[in-house]
């Protein structure tokens, strides 16, 4: 009994030791060693200050200067920039999730009513004739995660349009940074290719600042 005891105590602590201390640290060493940016969050930084991450989305709207009923700021997008997908948690990444509502949810098929609308309303002055089945489905859907940093070709496409116009450049040059901004499908076959809103957007900064 002694034995089996001491024998399963030293087991613990060895196991203890290799599983919680020695491999985190090992592991830890070859990401910081092989894979920096990613091991530290894949941060993008510009004068010397992180702005965000490559793998989280974030919001591109502005302060409308109004209010709603409860008091809280109503939010506009801001045209001199690319917009993100719709986001069901305000892009916060400390609380990622899905829209979990049903495909013939009622409050669902409001909202991606109102996002179509609002979309079309925010577009379809630089994009004469854009109908409401030539927007797509990014624009207006959630992505599963809530964070998603990217949006289709096709919407930044639409979308180069208007910001082209207020930053008071050519729809080519501001196409031109959005292929530059595009990832190709992962090892070439997995998934679609997407656009970095993020990236995009700090390279219309610095490329064809806003007057």
């Amino acid at each position: 009994m002694r034995k089996d005891l001491t024998s399963s105590i030293a087991a613990i602590a060895v196991f203890t030791v290799l599983l919680g201390l020695v491999y985190p640290l090992v592991m830890t060493a070859i990401g910081q060693v092989a894979f920096p940016g990613a091991a530290d969050g894949s941060r993008i930084a510009r004068a010397g200050k992180v702005v965000g991450s490559s793998l989280i989305g974030q919001d591109f709207r502005r302060d409308s200067g109004r209010a709603d009923a409860d008091g809280e700021p109503i939010l506009e997008a801001d045209p001199v920039y690319v917009q993100s997908r719709p986001s069901a948690t305000g892009y916060n990444a400390a609380g990622t999730y899905f829209n979990n509502l049903g495909p013939n949810n009622a409050e669902l098929r409001d909202l991606f009513v109102a996002n179509l609308d609002a979309y079309l309303a925010l577009e379809g002055p630089d994009n004469p004739g854009l109908r409401r089945s030539d927007v797509p489905v990014d624009a207006v859907q959630t992505s599963a995660s809530g964070v998603d940093p990217h949006i289709s070709p096709q919407n930044a496409a639409i979308q180069a349009r208007r910001v082209a116009r207020a930053r008071g450049a050519s729809v080519d040059r501001v196409q031109a940074l959005v292929e530059k901004s595009t990832d190709g499908r992962a090892l070439g076959v997995l998934g679609e290719p997407g656009v970095n809103v993020l990236e995009l957007n700090l390279a219309l900064d610095r490329e064809l600042p806003a007057r």
